[in-house]
Parts: structure tokens; sequence; C-alpha cells
């Protein structure tokens, strides 16, 4: 048996085996900085990992919370086709009118019936490419299609009983070197009256047609199998999968004359752009106040008593003043606008006619030209003789602060916004004739188009 005859006694440190660094900051010290020891380069290239490695990390959780946001957001919902037409050619625009959709082809016009998604008939009779088309119910199975072609032609067609009847090119003329291409179409809900913007070699006018609907209707009814003949193929569908996709096939039916002739359309108005503003030759204010036909008027500027001598004044000042900015971007001459926005207006207390018994049909047109602060006002009813050649005032003219760059107008005809060039937006209270607001978009933008929801 070993027995200790002494105590057991716990040995003092020797100095060897104390810590290098101070005992009281031991327990501060950061044990990441371990890595500070490695050597060089291998400091670096862990330091280069761990940023790349924090980078990823980064961009991951930020896809993450992405990913939730739009988990949280309304899906739209996907439509599938439930039907297809297959069409000679290109379809280059379409229309709904009724219950029929008419397609612009490269080849002429095809009439599909919306209830059985089968073809009606197709016109092609000259082969013309239809760029733009616009329709209209007329009612009594009759629709009015205004169809543009590729070299700016309009054509007038109706659309009776399964069957296309032309009535008119609204633009031909016998001389080709004289002829006018189409730039812009408008239809007025119901077909009443059609506008179209015409441009010449070096000048541009717009002309509103007064559609004879009525004697259409009666004179259709009257002849109720005569426009099945007028340049008019049938066409028939055969089915060709289950998810009703037709195939149109063409088969050669004979084109007999019609024995029906429709009325043309009339000629009302022919609207020209505002000339420049130039040096007045009146002698007094009264003789400028005589040319002004209502003194409730508010005309576009021509009846003045500025002198050319003063414009041209003017003018030097405003060189002069801005001659560095002149200099730099170019001076643009003043010209003639060549393109213009209009819309047809239903009746109200600025526009009063003779259809304000009927309230769906328009009784004026609003227009306004590029570059042009005054946006005009033209009543229909003006008397047919010497109004379509002479150039027309406008019944009433609505100054703007800054040129009109685009305009809409609402479904029920009575609200008006036009949108200046410096970006404002002024909604008017058509009916009554005063704004309802104004509204100032961000400096430097430019508003393209406008519409009401």
């Amino acid at each position: 048996v070993n027995i200790r005859k002494h105590p057991l006694e716990i040995p003092p440190p020797s100095e060897k085996d104390w810590p290098k660094d101070d005992a009281e900051d031991f327990f501060l010290l950061d044990p990441d900085r371990e890595r500070d020891a490695l050597p060089q380069p291998f400091r670096m290239i862990n330091k280069l990992v761990m940023q790349v490695f924090e980078s990823a990390m980064e961009i991951i959780e930020k896809r993450e919370m992405l990913r939730e946001a739009q988990k949280l957001k309304v899906q739209p919902t996907k439509c599938f086709p439930t039907a297809e037409f297959q069409v000679t050619g290109r379809a280059n625009c379409l229309a709904v009118s009724g219950k029929y959709i008419f397609v612009g082809l490269s080849v002429g016009l095809a009439a599909f019936n919306t209830c059985d998604c089968k073809d009606v008939c197709a016109w092609d009779a000259d082969k013309t490419e239809i760029c733009a088309i616009h329709a209209s119910d007329l009612g009594n199975e009759c629709h009015v299609l205004l169809a543009v072609d590729e070299m700016g032609l309009v054509w007038l067609l109706c659309f009776h009983k399964e069957s296309f009847l032309l009535i008119k090119i609204l633009n031909e003329v016998e001389d080709i070197s004289k002829r006018s291409t189409c730039v812009e179409v408008v239809l007025s809900r119901g077909g009443d009256y059609a506008g179209i913007l015409l441009q010449g070699n070096t000048k541009a006018w717009l002309e509103i047609y007064q559609l004879p609907k009525d004697s259409w209707l009666i004179e259709l009814e009257k002849n109720p199998g005569a426009a099945a003949g007028l340049a008019c193929s049938e066409r028939r569908s055969s089915y060709a999968s289950a998810v009703d996709t037709f195939l149109l096939q063409e088969f050669p039916v004979s084109a007999n004359q019609a024995d029906v002739e429709l009325d043309l359309p009339v000629l009302l108005l022919t609207v020209k752009p505002p000339k420049p503003i130039t040096g007045t030759s009146f002698k007094s204010p009264l003789d400028a106040l005589k040319e002004v036909d209502d003194d409730s008027m508010l005309g576009l500027g021509y009846n003045h008593l500025i002198k050319d001598s003063q414009w041209e004044l003017q003018e030097a000042i405003f060189r002069s003043t801005y001659r560095e900015y002149l200099e730099a971007e170019g001076v643009i001459k003043e010209e003639i606008p060549r393109h213009a926005t209009f819309h047809f207006l239903l009746p109200s207390r600025i526009l009063v006619g003779p259809e304000m018994k009927v309230p769906d049909i328009p009784v004026g047109i609003g227009v306004h030209w590029d570059g042009n602060h005054n946006f005009c006002l033209y009543l229909l009813n003006h008397p047919l003789e010497g109004k379509v050649d002479s150039d027309l005032k406008p019944d009433v003219v609505w100054p703007c602060a800054a040129p009109i760059a685009c305009s809409a107008v609402s479904s029920c005809s009575r609200y008006l916004a036009l949108a200046g060039e410096d970006a404002t937006i002024t909604i008017w209270d058509k009916y009554l004739g005063y704004p309802l607001s104004v509204t100032a978009i961000l400096e430097e933008r430019f508003i393209r188009s406008i519409h009401f929801l």
C-alpha cells in the first residue's frame, strides 16, 4: 500500500507557461481574426471569396422577396383562342359591327359571323389590299363600311344580308396626278356621317360626308337579292379540326349586275387648315369688326390691326434676343399644317342643330390641326350652296395656351380632353362649355395620345 506522507499541493506556475497576451483582454479577442494570421495571398483570396458569397446571398434574398410579392398579386387569367380563321393572303386590320367581323386582307375584304364562327362572304373584285377599315351597324342586317387601300383610296361599301355592295370610291379622280391620299377616316356612331382627311402634293383638307342610310335601307328592302351580285364571291368553310379551325376555300360564283342603285353620299363640308397670320389690311377697328359674323364668336385671329411692319419688328426682336438658341436648334419656318384630328360631336348648348330632337345624331365636328392653338367646332347643318369650296369659318373657337398635341371625346360626347404640347391636360364639359380640370404632367414630357376609360 502506497501511503502519501505529505499533503497534495498545486505546484506554482512557471513563467514560461504564462500567455504572451494580457490575460485580461484574452476573452475580448475575435476568433475570426485567427484567419488574419494566414500569409499573403491567401488572406486576399479569402476576403474576395467572402465578398462574392455575401453578394450572392443578397441577390438570393432579393429574388425571394420578389417571388413572394409576385405570389400575393392577382394573376391574370390566361385566355386561349376558341376559333381560328385562316384566310387567303395577310390580315391587315379588322372591325366589328353587330354580329359580324370584317377583316381587311391583302386581297380584299372578308366577313365572318361571330355566332357560328363561319365565314360569310368575301369581296376581292379588284384584288385591293385593305390597310384600314371602319364599320357601323345601320340596323335591319345592314352595315356601312369605309375601307382604305394601300394607294390611299377610300372605298364606301354596304354589307347587306351576307353580301358586299360597292357604293363609291370617295376620293377617286380621273386624272391620277390630281389624286389625293387618305390619311385618316372617322365614321360617326350610327353611320350618319363620315369624315376623311386627305393630303395632296402641297396641301391637306378635311371632307365631311352625309350618308343617306335611310334611303339605303328602303332600297335594299325593296330589292333583297340585288346586293348579292355586285363584285361579291361567296365562300364556304370546311371544318378542319376539333378546335373550330376553319379553312376558307374560294368557290367561283358568277357576278351578276345588281339592279339596285344606292344614293351617293353628299359632301357637306370641306375644312381647310388655318393659314398663317399675316399683317392686316384694315385701316380702323371698325373695318375689322365688320368682318366678324357674330360678336359672341372668338375667331381664328385674322381680324386684327397688327401691321406687317409690326410683325417684322417683333420677329427681329425675337431673333436678336434668342439668337444663340436659334442657331443651335435651327429655325423652322412656319408652314401650313397637313394633319388634323377630328371628332363627331353630339348636340349641346354650344352646338345646337335641327337634330336636337334625336340626341344620338351628331350635329357638329371638332377639329384641331397640328401645331395650332385653336380647337374649332363646325356645325353640320350649313347650307350646301357656296360652302364646299370656300374657306369655311368655324362656328365656335376654343383657344388654348399651347399648341394642341392630341384630343379625345368621351363615349357620351359630353367631355372633351385637350392635351397641349406643354404637357397640360384640360378636361372640358362640352355641354356647358367650361373647363372642369387642368392637370400638368411632369416637365419634359410630350403627350402623344389620350383616351377616356
